[in-house]
């Protein structure tokens, strides 16, 4: 039993291989609600061939086989029809459009305006008024046009050509001191504790949290400042 319950999930794992390589190169984000069916259609095929006593591994590939056959062709077709594939896999819906709200398209997509200003969020803006035009695309994420206004003004804008930010260094983290990044750096603890002093921070346990970078120097939050919400700069080599 336990033999054959081994085969089929080893054959049942290859099957599942094959079958994500014809789904093709897409991102978790990227799936359409007909792919997701697929997916879970397919799972559950492999499982309840694994544990069915009459189902053999031959089950397994033909019936992975026939649902990945269906899926491959319809996939195809709604390539050569829009009516399909919008009926199969959705279309972007328009929820914002010149900076006014598509109450339609929110109804019937179901969503709430707490959700769509998370979702806005998670792009970075962090409020309504931002936004010119805003899709929900059929995947579920959403993209989004900005006001010009909005943009920010960035250094090619202005014929500028600055220089590549440094890499930062976390030192010391919860008055911890990562001595490995001190060694790697070519720094040393009397170093820091010479740049912490300058700071009037005497004792390593009084920082929460400090990271040095080349062209800044060494940026430090002690538990005090901390809690007064301020921090404090310092240049440092």
């Amino acid at each position: 039993m336990y033999l054959d319950i081994a085969g089929k999930l080893f054959f049942g794992f290859i099957a599942l291989m094959v079958m994500a390589r014809l789904l093709g190169k897409k991102e978790l984000a990227q799936l359409t609600p007909f792919d997701f069916i697929y997916a879970i259609v397919l799972g559950g095929i492999v499982e309840e061939s694994i544990y069915e006593d009459t189902a053999s591994w031959r089950h397994v590939w033909f019936a992975v086989a026939v649902w990945g056959l269906l899926h491959y062709v319809t996939g195809k077709a709604t390539l050569k029809s829009d009516r399909l594939r919008v009926w199969l896999k959705g279309e972007s819906s328009i929820l914002i459009k010149d900076g006014k709200f598509n109450v339609g398209e929110l109804n019937r997509n179901r969503l709430e305006m707490e959700q769509l200003r998370i979702m806005l969020r998670q792009q970075g803006i962090f409020s309504f008024r931002e936004v010119k035009d805003l899709y929900l695309e059929p995947g579920g994420e959403i993209s989004l046009q900005k006001y010009a206004a909005q943009d920010q003004v960035t250094p090619e804008m202005l014929d500028l050509k600055p220089k590549d930010k440094a890499l930062n260094f976390l030192f010391i983290d919860e008055g911890e001191v990562n001595e490995g990044i001190l060694n790697y750096l070519g720094k040393d603890l009397k170093w820091l504790k010479d740049e912490l002093h300058s700071q009037g921070v005497d004792d390593i346990e009084e920082v929460l949290y400090a990271e040095w970078a080349e062209d800044e120097g060494l940026y430090i939050q002690s538990y005090e400042t901390n809690e007064q919400g301020n921090d404090d700069i310092v240049k440092g080599n």
